[in-house]
């Protein structure tokens, strides 16, 4: 009987063309959506003298790593770049999600952008030549519920895009405050949390998609799980120097410099359409419905995990987007498709702005040390 209901609840939906449902006007919405994250990169850019990215613009971490795809894998998740066991290089980009660089005492939520690099298979029109896979990560779960509230959130970023750090640190502590009351009494508001992400560790976060792609001939979330002792020991532990402008960074280069971690790299898959959507990026998808299944490994040895050579690098020249990516990993839903436009308008920008050469990368050892 267990067995039975095991297999039950593990039925994969299948991917077919249905599973996703463009709204009404959705394509007006992502031309804003778009024109919106330029306008607060060229103010940005300009308040700076320096272009960045119109999210995520300070990174953290920048860290060479090794995918190791497990090589006893069930036959639903040999798919796509998971398809047999093989292992590539990797770059893993940690990040703060503000479109402007802020002292990391303004605490926000974090990012982690990986690009797998070396990947064979058919690409995505628009990345068709290249051989690297992007998986674009949030520590967050959930995202916006579809394309017009995500305009809304951009454009509030857009309003307050001038404020001073100091305005943007007094709403950062309030939102911290707050969050630690709600949290007292077993409540969770992830707008706070949006606001101000108490200031922990970034390497003890889980790291999600939030937003759903395809996985061959089925469809799910990927999320990065810490699994080594050292990374465990980090999960919720707050950094040191919270207050020092780059303690994200400080935290993140000092592990490396003798630490070796390791992650898993999840898939949770859709078993049940309803309760697991795709076109609405802020349901939570319950474990209980599908546990995720663990695809691969990612190893990173001891390293500099910042220098001035690699910032350059990979803030300067390279570019995530989830839609570099195999057609077997096709980014899914309204959210994914307003990121295809909005993220390749950015990149085009920053980089004719700054007069810098977009690079895609052909291999692992093209990140400088």
């Amino acid at each position: 009987m267990a067995k039975a209901q095991q297999k039950a609840e593990e039925t994969f939906v299948r991917y077919s063309d249905g599973v996703e449902t463009i709204q009404h006007g959705e394509a007006e919405t992502v031309e804003q959506i778009a024109a919106t994250l330029l306008d607060i990169a060229k103010r940005v850019g300009e308040r700076q003298r320096h272009t960045v990215r119109a999210v995520h613009a300070k990174s953290n971490g920048l860290v060479k790593a090794e995918v190791t795809v497990l090589a006893d894998l069930r036959e639903e998740l040999r798919q796509g770049l998971f398809a047999k066991p093989a292992s590539y290089g990797a770059v893993m980009r940690f990040s703060s999600e503000p479109g402007d660089v802020l002292s990391d005492h303004i605490s926000t939520p974090r990012g982690l952008a990986i690009k797998i690099i070396g990947v064979e298979g058919e690409m995505l029109p628009n990345h068709a030549g290249q051989v690297t896979q992007d998986f674009i990560c949030n520590n967050g779960s959930t995202f916006a519920p579809n394309v017009d509230v995500f305009l809304k959130a951009i454009r509030l970023r857009a309003k307050h895009a001038d404020d001073s750090e100091a305005l943007k640190q007094v709403v950062s502590s309030a939102a911290q405050t707050a969050e630690e009351a709600l949290e007292l009494v077993g409540k969770k508001s992830a707008l706070l949390t949006g606001f101000g992400h108490p200031p922990t560790h970034p390497l003890g976060e889980t790291y999600h998609t939030a937003a759903p792609l395809r996985f061959g001939d089925y469809f799910g979330k990927m999320r990065l799980v810490p699994v080594s002792d050292n990374l465990i020991a980090l999960q919720g532990k707050h950094v040191d120097h919270p207050h020092s402008w780059n303690c994200l960074k400080d935290s993140i280069v000092a592990f490396f410099q003798r630490e070796t971690a390791a992650w898993e790299l999840r898939v949770q898959l859709c078993t049940e359409l309803t309760k697991m959507p795709v076109e609405d990026s802020s349901v939570e998808w319950d474990d209980k419905l599908s546990p995720p299944l663990t695809l691969a490994r990612i190893t990173a040895q001891p390293q500099n995990a910042y220098s001035d050579a690699r910032r350059i690098w990979v803030d300067e020249q390279l570019s995530f987007n989830p839609w570099h990516s195999l057609a077997a990993h096709r980014p899914l839903g309204g959210i994914m498709r307003a990121r295809l436009k909005a993220y390749q308008a950015s990149s085009q920008f920053r980089h004719s702005a700054e007069g810098r050469p977009t690079v895609e990368p052909r291999s692992v050892e093209e990140l400088p040390d």
